[in-house]
């Protein structure tokens, strides 16, 4: 389960407190507070706290002291302008603290940005659940023979049966190893009174990297937008991309005019090299510019082509 019973009472008694602020709030987001956004079959993400709004980002630019009197569409603006021409400063004055849960190999694929403050579940102190990421059937693919860190054709029929049976089997034994070696149930009592039991740090070693871990994850919104821009994109893998997604959401509900301009400025943008816009160029004059006269190797090319929307 994403939640454990423990957890989704301490979520109804958060939701159930209310306290009067001074400070700024955003309603659509406070709505979403504390409540988990399941992700894949055993994760989640869910927000614990956040600090500013899109005024925040304005303030922040403009160095005033109040909240000012311009209008949503001025506002707007500034921010669009701010994305477009990449002034970051007035971005970092917004800051959101998830909660994730996720399997281990996801969160080492994550912890590479390291621009956020991150304190991960221990299992030197603690003993994990029992819980694995089993990737759903279109999700097994075989390797892509034409990129070294992507996926291919999806397998299927007895094949997939097969992985998806060594999967959970693997899973599964190395947890009662574990378990075994701890000589411990849940509340930390030995099992057998009659032998020690590894320490926690030892017995984890030998878990299998789908095993479920949780983090506190506490980001700027300057950070958390490069994150998602590696994160959420078409080309990011599955089982982080569908984590970068639910934040996503989070962040259209907190910063709503910020999240517009990070999807038409980042997201959905791409990039062209001095190379690529003067192609660009000439293909605007008439001329007919094929790989080979452009200048660019093969690889830019396909990626221009592909952006321009053309074979």
């Amino acid at each position: 389960m994403p939640v454990t019973p423990s957890q989704q009472a301490e979520i109804d008694a958060l939701r159930a407190q209310s306290a009067p602020t001074a400070r700024p709030t955003v309603p659509a987001l406070e709505a979403l507070l504390y409540t988990p956004l399941p992700v894949l079959d055993h994760g989640f993400v869910r927000v614990i706290d956040y600090m500013g709004d899109d005024a925040a980002i304005v303030q922040a630019a403009r160095v005033s002291y109040g909240r000012g009197t311009r209008r949503v569409s001025e506002d707007a603006g500034l921010i669009r302008y701010l994305m477009r021409h990449r002034h970051s400063t007035p971005f970092e004055m917004c800051e959101i603290k998830f909660h994730v849960k996720l399997p281990i190999f996801v969160a080492r694929q994550w912890i590479r940005h390291r621009t956020a403050n991150v304190n991960e579940y221990s299992a030197r102190y603690s003993i994990l659940d029992r819980e694995f990421y089993i990737p759903a059937p279109e999700h097994l693919a075989a390797q892509s023979a034409s990129n070294r860190q992507g996926r291919g054709t999806v397998l299927d029929g007895d094949e997939a049966a097969r992985v998806l049976d060594l999967l959970r089997e693997d899973a599964t034994r190395t947890y009662d190893h574990y378990v075994e070696m701890l000589n411990e149930d849940e509340a930390g009592a030995p099992r057998d009174p009659g032998r020690q039991g590894l320490a926690r740090e030892l017995a984890r070693m030998n878990l299998t990297l789908n095993t479920y871990t949780q983090w506190y994850w506490k980001a700027d919104l300057h950070n958390l937008f490069h994150f998602l821009s590696l994160r959420a994109d078409a080309h990011a893998q599955y089982e982080i991309r569908v984590y970068a997604e639910a934040m996503m959401q989070t962040v259209e509900a907190w910063v709503p005019l910020a999240a517009a301009a990070f999807r038409d400025y980042r997201l959905g943008a791409v990039t062209l090299s001095a190379g690529m816009l003067e192609v660009v160029r000439r293909m605007l004059d008439g001329e007919p510019v094929d790989q080979k006269a452009s200048g660019l190797n093969k690889r830019e090319w396909t990626e221009l082509m592909a952006a321009l929307g053309r074979p």
